[in-house]
């Protein structure tokens, strides 16, 4: 594979330059060999958004924050409370705490600019090896080798590499890195994960179409669908909580943010309990009249499935929570708050208005 590589990246190129997909961060193959180069804050960006995210689930978001802060600067500047708010619903917050941290420590301690090379990016917070080498590959055009979910089904596959994964790392990184040209490296790192997000799927890869169809050993084997392994996880254990919803008389809601550690760090959300694989006592906010919904609240995180049981009141105009503050209605904004609040929000909502 190694007297091949050459020829395997020029395949592959050539691949891209006509079914590059079109993306708001990606400079097209076309306009980057007229010399347009990428803007390292929108390549980092999105980068940090994509992790554990789907293209399609971020170019929305991707969007609204380069419209809201076009730089890094501006974002640096950002409040903290408006950044964590656009990033609401997009999961994985310690993303957009990390997001903050580095905008900041760009413009203080390189000037605004982002550095190209791969050691310097490492230093920056919630830069960890694969995004250090996006950025560098991607926007800076250096050999850097870039692994993500889709180039280590690509690599398993076109080196019939039976490892499992997360074992089968090492051996797979190997492989894409013997690949990398050093020739269109950022081009040649997109092409990569667009083969392995359009063409070599996790199911039914359309092989037939591949422009890498005749080097591809699980092709010729019969073994691609089956690659790469994967050891079998372990089944998620379910945790149980209680989220107290309170409407005062004039509308306003009763809301806390949350400690910046942990998850759901610094975001908006009902005050409640904490999350055990016991039920907890219930231990509301204030003394309110409280209405228990039949219906919990769920949510899957990455290592457990969370329900909460959903405790609603409406109190007076005078009441004094021990916990949060209240919000007045009209700058209530449901769309701010993260995906497991919300849920408890669209299940308490119609109470609230029956209780009115």
């Amino acid at each position: 594979m190694r007297e091949t590589a050459p020829a395997r990246a020029t395949e592959l190129l050539e691949w891209y330059d006509r079914h590059a997909r079109t993306m708001p961060w990606r400079v097209p193959p076309a306009a980057r060999a007229q010399g347009e180069a990428p803007d390292p804050y929108r390549i980092w960006l999105s980068e940090v958004m994509l992790q554990q995210t789907t293209v399609a689930a971020v170019t929305q978001y991707f969007e609204r924050f380069t419209a809201r802060w076009p730089t890094v600067a501006d974002l640096a500047a950002a409040d903290d409370g408006d950044v964590m708010g656009e990033w609401a619903g997009l999961g994985y917050y310690a993303r957009a705490r990390n997001l903050l941290k580095c905008a900041r420590a760009v413009v203080a301690d390189h000037g605004g600019i982002f550095p190209a090379d791969h050691a310097a990016l490492l230093k920056l917070p919630g830069i960890g090896p694969y995004t250090a080498g996006a950025i560098s590959a991607i926007a800076f055009d250096l050999p850097e080798v870039v692994v993500d979910g889709n180039v280590e089904r690509v690599m398993a596959r076109l080196h019939d590499i039976h490892t499992p994964l997360p074992a089968a790392k090492p051996e797979l990184t190997a492989a894409a890195a013997a690949l990398t040209p050093k020739a269109r490296p950022g081009d040649y790192a997109q092409a990569v994960m667009d083969l392995g997000a359009t063409i070599c799927t996790p199911r039914s890869p359309a092989c037939g179409i591949c422009p890498w169809r005749a080097p591809c050993l699980a092709r010729a084997n019969g073994t691609a669908a089956d690659l790469p392994r994967k050891i079998p996880k372990k089944a998620k254990p379910v945790r149980l909580g209680i989220a107290y919803v309170v409407q005062r008389a004039d509308g306003a809601i009763l809301l806390e943010r949350r400690e910046d550690r942990g998850l759901l760090g610094g975001m908006l959300g009902w005050p409640g309990s904490d999350w055990a694989e016991e039920a907890p006592a219930p231990a509301p906010p204030l003394d309110a009249d409280w209405h228990v919904l039949s219906e919990e609240a769920r949510h899957t995180f990455t290592h457990f499935h969370l329900r909460l049981a959903v405790h609603v009141a409406q109190v007076s105009t005078g009441a004094n929570p021990e916990r949060g503050a209240f919000m007045a209605l009209p700058e209530f904004q449901p769309a701010q708050l993260p995906t497991v609040m919300r849920k408890v929000y669209d299940l308490s909502r119609g109470v609230l208005r029956e209780m009115g």
